[in-house]
């Protein structure tokens, strides 16, 4: 449908950068926030109604490489997954990328790189 904004899932326990991201992401997406990884895995569960997911790896419950998985395993399996985390090394890195991630974005992050990012797979 024309006009239709496209929905983003964003995965993150920090109350701050969750905040930030719905801030941001919302002017011009819909977006639904999940702070706990459980959460997240009940919700991946559910019909596939995101664009993107933008996911951390380090939350309460469930990590993100265990949430990648998962939706990639199931009708989520189209939907892109950006890993938004502090987890930095070429290992992290490769894992990431092997468990579905389109990009991954190491935190501390410039707002706008991200945004890019997101506007490149989803569009405006």
């Amino acid at each position: 449908m024309a006009g239709t904004k496209k929905h983003i899932l964003v995965i993150e326990d920090d109350d701050s950068v969750r905040s930030l991201l719905y801030r941001a992401l919302s002017v011009a997406y819909e977006v639904e926030t999940i702070a706990d990884g459980s959460d997240a895995v009940i919700r991946v569960q559910k019909d596939p109604t995101a664009d993107l997911i933008i996911c951390d790896i380090m939350l309460p419950g469930a990590d993100g490489l265990t949430i990648a998985r998962r939706a990639k395993a199931s009708m989520w399996a189209s939907v892109p997954i950006i890993f938004l985390t502090a987890r930095t090394t070429p290992r992290d890195v490769i894992q990431g990328i092997q468990a579905g991630a389109r990009h991954y974005v190491t935190k501390p992050f410039k707002l706008k790189d991200l945004l890019d990012k997101v506007k490149k797979i989803v569009g405006a």
